[in-house]
């Protein structure tokens, strides 16, 4: 069967291909600008930081419960899985640590990377776009971005002044939860003050299951999943000044969050952010160079872990003040680019709610400073472009020793265009990373994931070298690329069970897992590739796809929760005010373990359908829509997941809703 469906994609998309030459004009596709990258450059245009951009009506047929589920199906992404509210992105196998969550181009300073049941305090629900970014853009953001870059864009503090209010607001119920959303996100000016309001409410019960809760166990609850309700809401405000010379602005937001974790004990996490963040521009602030940027943010996170009784067990905390100076400077012997520094600051904390006592990680304070580098210039037809970072980390937690990390992350490659559109690029990259507090200081229960951690002090710095080869077609209806890649670590830092059950103080018991983080040489290769036809235009379009990584450790087999190989189908049509769309992902077995794991993941098929049908009320445009989300009511669960055995995705999910534009 999986044969037969890779020669019905294939004869898709010859036909496609066939239809897309038999044309005398090609329609030009209007490019999308990544925000996230120094030169502000196309979609089509990233060679160091191959990027992908979910925007308009793509993003909202992605949009999820979660950051992980939205992107869960891009090219090289997955989702750790933790349940519905739960579920951070992974990039080519990395996680946690190794892949930033931004807003803005600012880091949003939660504790996602922490765990797998903290959830990513940022919401997709009210984003203009969703930037996935590798290379040479994700070291100016952080020398741990081994894996990538995710950027949220929602354009809180407004840089254009709009004639008239603007803005987007939908509702959305679903079967599988009952859940109900609704989003607005709205822009007006007064004079030259540009002002921003989003905000966004979303309920959900215990979803749907197609089976068990429990892998082959009839006695476990089945039909519906406990312990996986949630609700959020969050709101955002922004205005700035906006001139010729450029603006400079403020916003707030205020981010909640309650969601069950659909483990043994069934624990609750309430989670609070208060985020501020200043953004200012300068156009060509002095001779020679093009403009001047200035963020600066401050976040106070906090969230709660639950007992059954809703009663707090530990306080987690982490306050961060983060700042970014960027200068664009004209061209230099044809070099254009940026330079800049950034600086973080936080305190973390994770402290017993009962008596104030540190539990799994004392409270640390952890500083860092950076200077960052990126250029570009054009050869004839090869582009090339290079970035360079320095930063110096310092973790001092209490009752515990001082570390210090001084880190040298660089990147440089460039892209051959050897005919019109068709473009040939080989990128290299050394990044280092600084072990995050947990890996250096853990030491006690964690009760929502039932592992009782152990850091290790004496770690030695993350280091990575990364090549990468590309090659791709980017205009005309149709297009494709095709990346394979291969990472290399020096000192990987990763967590392993022993097989050691401990009760809460460590001792020998029935309780907990002990889970010690170690280092070791690991590599993570893999590959990826997408052909696409017509795939913003009217009439007929498709996509196929596949990607596939593997991670493992040098000495020791493989990495722990990676994913499982992937290829699927995109179909759509467009007619007037209509829009339909069929995806349908094979995700494969995956059987190769890391050394304490003992349960393979099976393969599944998901399909999911959408039709959306546009029309003009009262000057408003309306999109009524329906979808319908894993049609075949597949058992799924992931190899990504640490829940795999114990929490499965959810079921045939009915979706609709309304959206307008005003």
């Amino acid at each position: 069967m999986i044969y037969q469906r890779s020669l019905i994609a294939s004869a898709l998309l010859s036909a496609f291909s066939t239809a897309a030459f038999a044309q005398a004009e090609l329609t030009a596709l209007p490019p999308v600008v990544v925000t996230a990258t120094p030169f502000g450059s196309a979609e089509s245009a990233q060679i160091l930081a191959p990027a992908k951009v979910l925007a308009g009506d793509e993003l909202r047929d992605k949009i999820g419960s979660s950051l992980g589920e939205t992107l869960s199906q891009e090219l090289g992404v997955s989702s750790s899985a933790f349940g519905a509210s739960a579920s951070r992105p992974i990039i080519r196998g990395m996680e946690g640590g190794r892949v930033k969550i931004l807003q803005n181009g600012m880091s949003v300073p939660d504790v996602s990377s922490l765990s797998n049941d903290h959830a990513v305090a940022a919401e997709s629900s009210t984003a203009r776009q969703i930037e996935i970014l590798r290379g040479s853009a994700a070291l100016l953001y952080g020398s741990g971005a081994i894996g990538g870059l995710v950027n949220i864009v929602n354009d809180r503090i407004p840089t254009v002044l709009e004639s008239v209010p603007t803005g987007e607001a939908e509702l959305r119920f679903d079967s599988v939860s009952k859940s109900r959303s609704a989003s607005v996100s709205a822009a007006a000016s007064i004079g030259k003050i540009g002002l921003h309001v989003d905000a966004n409410l979303r309920n959900a019960s215990d979803y749907k299951i197609p089976g068990y809760k429990v892998l082959n166990d009839p006695s476990s609850p089945s039909g519906t999943l406990p312990n996986s309700a949630g609700r959020q809401n969050s709101i955002g405000l922004g205005g700035a000044l906006i001139e010729n010379w450029g603006h400079v602005g403020a916003s707030m937001g205020v981010l909640n969050n309650l969601y069950s974790n659909p483990t043994a004990d069934g624990s609750k996490i309430d989670l609070t952010q208060t985020r501020f963040d200043v953004d200012a521009l300068i156009k060509k602030p002095m001779q020679g160079f093009e403009s001047l940027k200035f963020k600066l943010g401050y976040t106070d996170y906090k969230h709660s872990e639950l007992d059954l009784t809703d009663v707090p067990q530990v306080n987690f905390a982490n306050q961060s003040l983060d700042s970014r100076l960027e200068l664009a400077h004209q061209a230099i012997a044809g070099w254009r680019g940026t330079f800049g520094v950034q600086t973080e600051g936080s305190r973390f904390s994770a402290l017993s709610a009962s008596t104030g006592g540190i539990e799994t990680v004392p409270i640390t304070k952890s500083t860092s400073f950076a200077g960052f580098l990126a250029e570009e210039r054009d050869f004839g037809p090869v582009r090339v472009n290079a970035g360079l970072r320095l930063e110096s980390v310092k973790r001092k937690p209490d009752g515990a020793v001082d570390r210090a990390f001084n880190l040298t992350s660089y990147s440089v490659g460039g892209l051959w265009e050897f005919m019109p559109g068709y473009g040939f690029g080989s990128t290299l990259s050394i990044a280092q990373r600084a072990p995050t507090p947990e890996e250096l200081y853990s030491s006690g229960p964690h009760e929502a994931t039932g592992t009782f951690d152990i850091g290790n002090s004496s770690f030695a710095k993350e280091s990575s070298r990364n090549i990468e080869l590309t090659v791709q077609k980017t205009s005309g209806l149709v297009r494709w690329k095709a990346n394979a890649f291969q990472t290399r670590f020096k000192n990987y830092v990763y967590g392993t069970l022993t097989g050691n059950l401990v009760d809460e103080d460590g001792n020998p018991g029935t309780d907990l897992a002990e889970r010690v983080f170690a280092q070791a040489n690991a590599t993570v290769r893999g590959a990826e590739a997408e052909m696409s036809y017509n795939s913003r235009g009217q009439g007929l379009s498709g996509r196929i796809f596949a990607d596939a990584s593997r991670g493992s450790i040098d000495s020791n087999g493989s990495l722990p929760l990676q994913p499982a190989k992937r290829f699927g189908l995109d179909a759509g049509y467009r007619s007037g005010a209509w829009r339909s769309g069929l995806t349908v992902l094979r995700v494969q077995s995956q059987e190769r373990l890391a050394s304490f794991e003992t349960t393979p993941t099976a393969g599944y098929t998901q399909v999911d359908l959408n039709l959306s049908y546009k029309h003009s009320f009262k000057g408003q445009q309306l999109t009524w829509f329906a979808q319908v989300k894993n049609a075949l009511n597949q058992d799924i669960r992931s190899s990504t997941s640490v829940l795999k055995d114990v929490a499965p995705q959810p079921g045939r999910n009915f979706v609709i809703g309304l959206r307008t534009l005003f």
